[in-house]
């Protein structure tokens, strides 16, 4: 049956293929700049690829660009994760409808074992597709109880404007780094109790 929450639901959808194009258009020139850096000046491979738990739980293989040669960040590769370069080929996992623009951080299904959400309590988290920014991303949600926070409270107060707010400061990331970004960020009260 047609509810409000399936158009909700294809609203994000639509808004997430939009964003997504727009986003590799004027992104494009960078991410050659990027690719090429990597290949003829690193001389490793220019995608990282992982398996990750998207919504449901389901599987799926997220893309970024590779930051790290033997567990050590190398030299671009600490300027990419620095400002959120990165994960600029998650553009990808969002057109695959994989992932979504703003929603939850895509997990491991050790990081998930790791971290105790491996439980029912916990299900909540895998009802919205990952994104590749968020609450948690932003305001730095380290910890296992802050970014279940900053997680749950997503979840209970998503909106347009949220969605907004959380991609101008993502944006802001890429040329400021996340430490700047953070001293700017506004801060949120919720609707809901986590």
């Amino acid at each position: 049956p047609f509810t409000s929450t399936n158009l909700i639901s294809m609203a994000k959808r639509l808004f997430d293929i939009s964003m997504s194009l727009l986003a590799l258009g004027v992104f494009a020139l960078p991410m050659i700049l990027i690719a090429l850096l990597i290949k003829f000046k690193e001389h490793h491979p220019i995608l990282f690829k992982q398996e990750r738990l998207g919504i449901h739980k389901q599987p799926f293989l997220i893309f970024k660009f590779q930051t790290l040669v033997n567990e050590e960040a190398t030299p671009i590769g600490k300027v990419l994760r620095r400002t959120g370069l990165d994960e600029l080929p998650q553009f990808i996992n969002v057109l695959k409808g994989e992932m979504s623009i703003v929603g939850p951080r895509a997990l491991t299904a050790s990081d998930i074992k790791r971290l105790g959400w491996d439980n029912e309590f916990h299900s909540q988290r895998w009802k919205v597709l990952p994104g590749i920014t968020g609450l948690a991303q932003l305001y730095g949600g380290r910890h296992r109880k802050l970014s279940w926070f900053w997680d749950t409270y997503y979840l209970h107060n998503q909106t347009l404007p949220i969605d907004l707010g959380i991609i101008f400061f993502s944006f802001l990331v890429n040329f400021f780094g996340k430490r700047s970004v953070r001293k700017l960020l506004p801060p949120l009260t919720s609707t809901h109790n986590t």
